[in-house]
């Protein structure tokens, strides 16, 4: 299966950080790959355009995830979605959804069932977390009321991911390698979790400003913390330990993550590149939210465009030398930099 070049353009204009990774898969993978991210971005797309009533958004996911899910050949017709878009390519990525569509037919049956059993997952999340949240607001915190939830929450918004990466790149890369598929299938999904968890950490001022807090009741209260007051100066002293235990499972995930991708065929230098950086980009970022304040926190916290063109260059010139790859993520943390190989 080949891309068309519009879909291509498209991909690149809407995945931001993830199309450096994906430009360095081999051929075998990235078509596959890429065109579930495509569907996934607009299933998120559909979900998240709030000024649309929540049932024509909850409908609108159930038709595209039938299309999905099915041969069927229904039209659709996302042109009022696509209007309420701020940004061109999301609007472009809703009204292209045939196309996108088209393609997934051209799968071969085994690739057909992984990507489509990967976006079964993703939207029931996202249904899940759109009924969750529905009442919430600026002035009405719904906070998620259990640490299992929250494990479910970010397994099946990128835990699945890792699942169906590791599934997909076993069966057209290194099917005859001698791996514990076990227990690269069990890190895969802990490596998404916590790719997910960071973003969850990160982006915890703005889902409150939205009404929404995913850290669960259960752990909040016995820390003397609720969500309405969370980012509170006045609870900095009981905030931050609690806010650092949690950057501490992010980055115990993506320990789990750099075990993963230094289990895979040493040979397989474009797969295991494309791991490696969002890992790194992610313990940057745990690094920078763990050295910040509650004032801080309130800001947007990226890791600038300069410092991850550094992150690539160095995990490129490491690669050849065992030692200086390891050394990629040993002033990061001892959990993460045993992970090595």
């Amino acid at each position: 299966m080949q891309m068309p070049r519009p879909l291509t353009d498209l991909l690149k204009a809407t995945s931001r950080s993830f199309y450096l990774t994906l430009r360095v898969l081999p051929t075998a993978v990235r078509p596959q790959i890429g065109l579930a991210y495509l569907l996934a971005r607009t299933t998120d797309t559909i979900a998240d355009t709030e000024l649309v009533p929540l049932e024509q958004r909850l409908d609108a996911l159930q038709r595209l995830r039938e299309r999905i899910l099915t041969s069927s050949t229904a039209p659709l017709n996302f042109g009022e979605l696509a209007q309420h878009q701020g940004l061109p390519a999301e609007r472009l990525l809703l009204e292209k959804a045939g196309d996108s569509l088209a393609l997934l037919q051209t799968l071969s049956p085994e690739d057909l069932q992984l990507v489509r059993t990967l976006l079964n997952t993703i939207t029931g999340g996202q249904e899940l977390d759109l009924r969750r949240f529905a009442g919430a607001s600026t002035g009405k915190i719904v906070a998620l009321e259990t640490a299992a939830e929250l494990d479910d929450y970010t397994y099946r918004v990128a835990g699945c991911v890792g699942e169906f990466w590791t599934k997909m790149c076993r069966a057209h890369l290194f099917p005859r390698a001698r791996l514990d598929d076990a227990q690269l299938l069990a890190n895969g999904i802990r490596f998404g979790k916590g790719l997910q968890l960071v973003n969850i950490l990160r982006d915890l001022p703005a889902d409150l400003r939205k009404g929404r807090c995913y850290l669960p009741v259960e752990k909040l209260g016995p820390a003397g913390l609720i969500p309405e007051v969370l980012l509170s100066p006045a609870n900095e002293a009981k905030f931050l330990p609690f806010y650092h235990r949690y950057l501490d499972a992010a980055e115990s995930h993506l320990a789990a993550g750099w075990a993963y991708t230094n289990s895979l065929p040493r040979g397989c230098m474009r797969v295991r590149l494309a791991c490696a950086w969002p890992i790194l980009i992610g313990l940057k970022t745990i690094e920078r939210l763990r050295a910040a304040n509650v004032v801080e926190l309130q800001k947007v916290i990226k890791i600038p465009r300069s410092e991850v063109r550094g992150i690539l260059l160095r995990s490129v010139l490491s690669y050849p030398i065992p030692g200086a790859w390891k050394k990629l993520v040993a002033a990061t943390g001892k959990a993460v930099a045993s992970g090595g190989k």
